[in-house]
């Protein structure tokens, strides 16, 4: 089987698509199931529940985030072999948005109005992450994986022991968030100077308290 060649205007059709599909329609998952199906639902208070669906609610637009920087790094790649481990990155970053998302609904909650703000940010830094250059792109993916990573544990922290469909949401998206960021760095990814990666958490922070409320 031959791999299908895309024009440079074909990949920006995709781009579109895939950010229409991720901040109004369903995105393309890989079929893998939703870890909450394995338990049941509890008993939370009003508090408990509100509280869960701001902390989910920030996990979506985390995944958000995501997708609009691994399309924009996707477009900019130079390699081929690292387009498509961006792609593959990304297409299992949108079931992260899919189980988040049936989470916040079931938490009695809503997705971030500021969702398509945040996309056109991150979609820029990812092009220019990609136009710096391939191993600076993938060492963009292992820093923004690792503090993805610290802030879901810090998110699991604050799940009550007995809500076992939002931990266990949040532990496999941890998961995966691990090995992607062992993927990127085993692919060539470059460690990024600290200024930047001190920048990338300001960033994150105002993202985190925005969303929270918005």
């Amino acid at each position: 089987m031959t791999t299908r060649s895309y024009s440079p205007i074909d990949r920006v059709l995709i781009n579109v698509d895939q950010t229409v599909r991720t901040l109004f329609g369903r995105p393309k998952v890989t079929g893998r199931r939703n870890p909450a199906e394995n338990h049941r639902d509890v008993d939370l208070s009003d508090k408990e529940r509100a509280h869960l669906g701001r902390l989910m609610r920030i996990n979506h637009t985390g995944e958000v985030c995501a997708q609009a920087l691994y399309q924009g790094q996707a477009l900019t790649a130079r390699l081929d072999e690292v387009r498509e481990r961006l792609e593959r990155s990304a297409r299992e970053e949108n079931d992260h948005l899919a189980w988040c998302e049936a989470r916040i609904e079931e938490l009695g909650g809503r997705k971030s109005l500021l969702n398509p703000l945040w996309y056109a940010g991150s979609f820029a830094m990812g092009a220019a992450a990609g136009i710096a250059g391939d191993k600076w792109s993938l060492g963009f993916v292992v820093e923004t994986e690792r503090q993805v990573e610290d802030h879901l544990a810090s998110h699991i922290a604050e799940v009550p022991a007995d809500d076992l469909r939002t931990r266990a949401i949040l532990e496999q998206m941890q998961q995966d968030e691990i090995h992607h960021a062992d993927v990127a760095q085993e692919a060539g990814g470059a460690e990024l100077p600290q200024p930047v990666r001190l920048a990338m958490r300001a960033v994150s922070k105002v993202m985190t308290g925005g969303t929270y409320w918005v």
